[in-house]
């Protein structure tokens, strides 16, 4: 099981390289883990740190609006691999919460992904998005995967959450 990180040391050069640098790419397979050594020296450690939680935590440092979680799968699913499964659109986070509490998402797999993306929304009022690579355009445009909206945002972003083929769940 992944850690969960609990900071981003190197936020501050992050923030300076997105001054001058278009694309920044941080926190491949979750960064490195460190401690803090009593001399105050941060050391490595041997861990594995949550990559989901990682990109949350980046986000919510830079105050970004979006959170992109690039998978395999097209769209989060309620009842996943069953004959019942519905894929979802837009969802807020009161809706999410309550499908996660519900147990819909294994803690081996989408759990930790929903997790983030609530923590993300919550923290900073932006959007969280979870889809596939191959469909990266699709998704920044809302045309693919699953979005995790704030509660009660005006318009379209607002609306109730979605099944795939568009229908009010």
């Amino acid at each position: 099981m992944s850690r969960r990180p609990i900071a981003i040391v190197d936020l501050p050069a992050l923030r300076a390289m997105l001054e001058h640098i278009d694309v920044v790419i941080a926190g491949g397979g979750g960064g490195i883990p460190v401690a803090r050594a009593p001399n105050g020296d941060l050391v490595g450690v041997e861990a594995v740190i949550d990559k989901d939680r990682t990109a949350t935590l980046i986000g919510r440092g830079l105050r970004a609006d979006r959170l992109l979680s690039l998978t395999a799968v097209a769209r989060v699913a309620l009842h996943h691999g069953t004959p019942r499964a519905v894929a979802l659109d837009r969802v807020d986070v009161t809706t999410m919460t309550r499908y996660h509490a519900e147990g819909h998402f294994a803690a081996g797999s989408m759990g930790p992904k929903i997790e983030a993306a609530l923590d993300f929304v919550r923290h900073t009022g932006g959007v969280a998005s979870i889809g596939e690579a191959h469909d990266l355009l699709r998704l920044l445009d809302g045309r693919a995967g699953t979005h995790i909206v704030p509660d009660a945002l005006p318009g379209p972003r607002g609306q109730a959450p979605t099944d795939t083929q568009g229908g009010a769940r």
